[in-house]
């Protein structure tokens, strides 16, 4: 029987202490191969398990998701009154209380559905933000029907090109992030395979090209890059850098690119297949079991082998198509982060200047629409001075808000880490000091140092912010006492003695200074939001 990480039971518990203290609808995000759908799983057999008359509906739009999150829930129990809505699946068990659903199927079907009490929406970055669609007429149909309706977006990406973060602006579906971990703590954790990058010598130029919606025009990019000079020379690389890995993806820019990427690979003696959004499935189930069973040693894509792609020997990925997306660029570099046997780390080959139109995985948020683009270099931030990416747009450590950027544009051969790749590494802590840190025009906030040897590291708790560095402050405090977060600096000062102390903490060079990610202390009594029994559920009306 499946079991959660401690991170995804972290999640699981952070959406309960979400709903003690607020009425909104929150993301839960979570990296690509972090296994969100056991986080989902978790949730809601604890939800069953303590009002078993509750209906909860998972809807996502990719096939692949549906079947594979419900066969994680049967996995984590199998006693679970779980069903599948989809006519791409052949099941239509419309009455089961936990219902799995493609939202291609069932958005005509809320009469059917009639009361519901909770909605989980897996790649929730898929929604777009205009009200007339499918899934917005879905749950506008289901919310006349139970006002007190509760919706949980479950990402690994919370940011759209069209229209910026997920929580944020007008016309949002959700309203706050109630979880979030990093895939550069979980790649330090042990639990997704390390990205490794190689510079190319060869470069795709996207002068010239115009963009609609905010991405590259399509027809004017597959034109920039699909070239065969640049096309031979860039497999040329892919095969050279592929001979000792086995399973490799190659993103391109168009189906013609595609083709013509297939045909140099399989010139050169590689297997390759293409697959694109038209291939019937039939065909596309075939070349995919192929390609896992390993007798297919690439694919070659336009527009799929993203969201819901689940091969985790992939272990060389070529990037022939640039994309403003950060979403997508994340997405692509994704499928490389699943572990599997003999597999030390996924190569990235970066042709198309995603990199460094983007940064690091690691440390990509979302430019607000129309901000334009460019290359990542770092910032200082300046009320903590951490060193960060220049595409963040919120200090993780203190919550400070960046101006959006104004760069232009540099489409060159990426000599970038796909990675953040810093070693972290644990340190013994002597002693802790708590102190108050203020800046002018800033809310205050709590400085912690932790004395290792002769070293000093510090960390910025900020009880008096709000938002995600509101979050982070909580759950921080969590960690360390089962007592009632504080508000202020000054009550967290005044109960700092009776905190629970960690024995080691983890650190990551960022530049000049360090970040510190991970504790080791003895654990305290969960608090009461992480137990169903005292979550803000009502037996009959869902969440309150």
């Amino acid at each position: 029987m499946l079991s959660p990480r401690p991170y995804q039971q972290a999640a699981v518990t952070a959406i309960y202490d979400y709903f003690e203290n607020h009425s909104g609808h929150p993301l839960v995000v979570i990296p690509t191969a972090g296994g969100k759908s056991i986080v989902l799983s978790a949730f809601i057999q604890g939800v069953l398990r303590q009002w078993p008359d509750q209906r909860i509906l998972v809807i996502t739009h990719v096939r692949e998701l549906i079947a594979q999150n419900h066969a994680e829930m049967i996995g984590l129990w199998p006693e679970a009154p779980a069903g599948i809505y989809s006519a791409g699946l052949g099941r239509r068990e419309i009455d089961a209380p936990v219902l799995f659903a493609g939202i291609q199927s069932i958005h005509r079907r809320a009469h059917e559905i009639q009361h519901c009490d909770l909605v989980l929406i897996d790649e929730a970055h898929l929604i777009p933000r205009a009200s007339d669609t499918m899934y917005r007429r879905f749950i506008d149909a289901l919310t006349r029907v139970n006002p007190r309706l509760k919706i949980i977006g479950f990402t690994a990406t919370p940011y759209r090109l069209d229209s910026g973060m997920l929580h944020q602006g007008d016309g949002r579906m959700f309203t706050d992030i109630a979880y979030e971990v990093s895939i550069r703590d979980l790649i330090d954790q042990g639990y997704l395979c390390p990205l490794v990058s190689k510079a190319t010598d060869v470069a795709l130029d996207v002068g010239g090209v115009g963009s609609r919606g905010g991405e590259f025009a399509a027809g004017q990019l597959q034109a920039a890059v699909d070239r065969e000079p640049i096309t031979r020379a860039a497999i040329d690389e892919v095969v050279a850098y592929g001979q000792d890995r086995k399973s490799w993806l190659v993103f391109c820019a168009g189906v013609e690119h595609a083709d013509h990427v297939a045909t140099e690979i399989r010139a050169r003696g590689a297997s390759c297949a293409t697959i694109f959004g038209h291939t019937p499935t039939a065909e596309r189930d075939r070349i995919i079991a192929a390609f896992k069973r390993g007798e297919i040693t690439a694919l070659a894509s336009m527009g799929v082998l993203t969201t819901g792609f689940n091969a985790p020997a992939v272990d060389l990925i070529a990037m022939l198509r640039p994309t403003k997306s950060a979403g997508l660029y994340v997405q692509m570099a994704g499928r490389g982060t699943r572990l599997a046997p003999g597999k030390d780390n996924c190569l990235v080959l970066d042709f198309a200047g995603n990199v460094a139109r983007h940064g690091p995985i690691d440390a990509v948020t979302a430019r607000a629409p129309n901000a334009g683009e460019g290359v990542a270099p770092t910032k200082v931030c300046p009320d903590c001075d951490s060193i960060l990416a220049t595409a963040i747009r919120q200090c993780p450590d203190c919550g400070h808000l960046f101006p959006p950027p104004k760069v232009t544009v540099a489409a060159t051969a990426s000599t970038l880490e796909v990675l953040s790749t810093a070693k972290p590494r644990w340190l013994a802590v002597s002693t802790i000091t708590y102190g108050r840190h203020e800046k002018p025009g800033k809310p205050p906030s709590l400085r912690v140092d932790y004395r290792c040897g002769i070293t000093r590291h510090s960390e910025w708790i900020c009880f008096e912010h709000t938002g995600y560095a509101r979050d982070k402050a909580r759950a921080w405090w969590r960690k360390r006492s089962p007592a009632p977060v504080p508000t202020t600096i000054a009550t967290a000062l005044a109960m700092s003695e009776a905190l629970a102390r960690p024995s080691q903490i983890h650190v990551r060079p960022r530049g000049r200074f360090t970040e510190i990610t991970a504790y080791r202390m003895a654990p305290y009594p969960a608090t009461t939001g992480s137990n169903p029994s005292s979550a803000p559920f009502g037996a009959t009306g869902g969440m309150t």
